[in-house]
């Protein structure tokens, strides 16, 4: 996504023109643009000329509109969205208050005006616009002797190292030397992963190469990180994902990333992090109910006592067409980040975002129990009418 410009006053009312680069980027504009907000683009529309004799004609004339959102759909096939709203600017084909689709796919620019730019809508536009920010994906592809270290976005690859170790061949050498070069290459490679890469942003490392050269390294890298204490990649060991590729070079990721099967395994990787707090979330319901909650009544009176750890919450919340409500949920997010918790939010795409839709769509695990929040809502269910 690029942004193109941007103009915010100091109550939050303004404009930002953004260019949706490729498929996930629509899928961000999904999840900023809401009811309410104006909409300007450039359309198709179908007019109808008569002429002197009064015989009419039609012809579709491509123009700029601004709309009043009443309604978005996203068609994940296509990947593009269908924006429905009445023309609230003069225009020379389209009457006031005329209802019109606007239809929005990458590579085509579009400025969205809203009444209150929220810290989340703001967020997920800086996050969109920052490819180290959303390349949540990183790779090392690698073979005897050759390894490179990569970010990946929808949009493009980033190379962050190189690394070129010569390796002697088996039997050219004595065995002595060759394991000394081998352990040079794997200790340049882990050296490159730590530097590079931020487990904080990224959710999944493919590790790819012919043979079984992979399988060597990671077993080296993780054997390593054992002897050392090294935290960052035992914590992080369940984010690496082992494949096979044709070679050590780069043009072998395309052939891995269009793997429909690979594509589904690393969507669950990546979205591990969010996968493992609900089921955190669920094992404590289910052991300690006093610590986890969930419903918006529920969640606020936890947040009220500054007593939440994590914030689970989908982005279906977000995208209501309630002003209030939307309000409310980002309140909820600021507040829970201004006491230090943690705020997961869910892609109603994935799974585990349908699972937490079924519960309410927010949930939070506690620092400390509250039995206090469900007595008082069986006191309230006790009292007489």
């Amino acid at each position: 996504m690029k942004l193109v410009n941007r103009y915010i006053d100091k109550d939050g009312r303004g404009r930002m023109g953004l260019l949706p680069d490729e498929g996930e980027d629509m899928w961000h504009t999904y999840n900023i643009i809401a009811a309410g907000d104006r909409l300007r683009a450039t359309t198709i529309r179908k007019v109808l000329q008569e002429s002197a004799t009064g015989s009419s004609t039609s012809s579709r004339v491509r123009t700029t509109i601004t709309i009043q959102v009443e309604a978005v759909t996203f068609d994940t096939a296509a990947c593009m969205l269908r924006v429905k709203g009445r023309n609230v600017e003069e225009n020379q084909y389209i009457k006031m208050g005329a209802y019109h689709t606007v239809d929005l796919e990458p590579n085509r620019k579009f400025t969205l005006f809203k009444e209150e730019w929220d810290s989340v809508a703001i967020e997920r536009v800086e996050s969109a616009c920052d490819p180290t920010k959303h390349a949540d994906l990183a790779a090392v592809v690698m073979q005897e002797g050759l390894a490179f270290v990569c970010l990946i976005t929808s949009a493009m690859t980033v190379d962050r190292a190189k690394i070129d170790v010569n390796i002697p061949k088996k039997g050219k050498a004595d065995d002595t030397q060759r394991k000394k070069a081998v352990a040079k290459f794997f200790d340049q490679v882990t050296a490159a992963i730590l530097r590079h890469l931020n487990f904080e942003v990224v959710k999944a490392v493919i590790v790819a190469s012919p043979g079984f050269v992979k399988d060597q390294f990671f077993e080296y890298m993780m054997k390593n990180a054992m002897q050392t204490d090294n935290k960052m990649l035992q914590e992080n060991r369940g984010k690496f994902v082992l494949l096979h590729s044709s070679s050590g070079f780069k043009h072998s990721l395309r052939e891995i990333l269009e793997d429909p099967n690979i594509a589904a395994r690393l969507a669950d990787t990546k979205a591990a992090g969010e996968t493992k707090a609900l089921q955190q979330f669920m094992n404590i319901l289910g052991t300690d109910p006093d610590r986890a909650y969930y419903g918006i009544k529920h969640v606020e009176r936890a947040n009220d006592s500054q007593a939440i750890e994590t914030l689970l919450v989908s982005d279906t919340l977000f995208r209501s067409g309630d002003i209030d409500e939307r309000r409310r949920y980002v309140r909820l997010v600021d507040r829970v980040k201004d006491n230090g918790g943690d705020v997961k939010i869910f892609s109603s795409l994935h799974v585990s975002g349908e699972q937490l839709d079924q519960m309410t769509g927010v949930a939070a695990l506690l620092r400390f129990p509250m039995p206090e929040i469900e007595e008082e809502d069986h006191a309230l269910d006790s009292d007489p009418e």
